[in-house]
């Protein structure tokens, strides 16, 4: 019996503005030769502006995964780890594969009139579309765990990606965005972004007792752009 596990992990920039704040897609191998997408980045019909208005420079995903010979037939799974447009601006790129979002986010972004949902919905609510709906922390495959981490957004979940070499490695997204978002004693109660702080804070410390927890060896945080610089970018890999 084959044993399906994480083999690789490369980090995708999707996005950077000017002062370095990275928007990251990333792709997970497994042993079993499954590809795994995580976000799919901004949309590329320049109707994202980001915060602070910033310069922002944008990378088709399609062309980042080109640079590691796929293409979006390739990708047998899109885990979406919320609709925010600089996470869902292409997911409609990929009607070949099974889409992964929490159920809780789901029906809140369809309910939603908010712009930060409106703005994508034609891209993440294309009616060709196969979504399955996850409720809590899910084994996704083994080695590769969504863990539910509400409060930027009902339903947004980070990942956990156990790699054979590297060993743990956390995806936090925007359940910290920053490292110090990850640090209950230093996450700012309000900034600005969290629809719900109480849970973000919440979600912060289940974040910070898995590092400990699992000896998590890396974390990549959402946004930080001290961090990013010195991360291996595609196609360069993580195993």
């Amino acid at each position: 019996m084959t044993t399906t596990y994480p083999t690789r992990l490369y980090l995708l920039q999707l996005a950077i503005n000017t002062v370095g704040s990275p928007v990251p897609g990333y792709l997970i191998q497994t042993s079993d030769h499954k590809n795994i997408l995580v976000d799919t980045g901004v949309p590329l019909d320049g109707s994202f502006t980001p915060n602070g208005h910033q310069d922002l420079q944008i990378f088709s995903v399609v062309e980042q995964l080109a640079t590691i010979n796929l293409t979006p037939q390739d990708i047998d799974i899109l885990v979406c780890t919320h609709f925010d447009p600089d996470h869902a601006g292409n997911h409609d790129a990929f009607r070949w594969s099974e889409l992964i979002v929490q159920r809780a986010h789901y029906e809140f972004a369809h309910a939603s009139t908010a712009s930060r949902f409106q703005l994508t919905r034609s891209h993440w609510d294309h009616p060709d579309l196969r979504y399955r709906l996850v409720e809590g922390d899910v084994e996704l495959v083994p080695g590769v765990d969504l863990i539910e981490t509400s409060g930027h957004v009902p339903g947004h979940q980070a990942v956990l990606v156990r790699l054979p070499e590297t060993g743990p490695v956390l995806l936090a997204i925007d359940a910290a965005a920053m490292a110090s978002d990850l640090d209950p004693e230093t996450r700012l109660y309000e900034n600005g972004v969290d629809l719900d702080p109480a849970q973000a804070l919440v979600s912060a410390r289940k974040l910070f007792n898995l590092v400990q927890r699992e000896q998590v060896s890396l974390t990549v945080f959402g946004h930080d752009e001290d961090h990013w610089p010195a991360l291996k970018k595609a196609p360069d890999y993580y195993a």
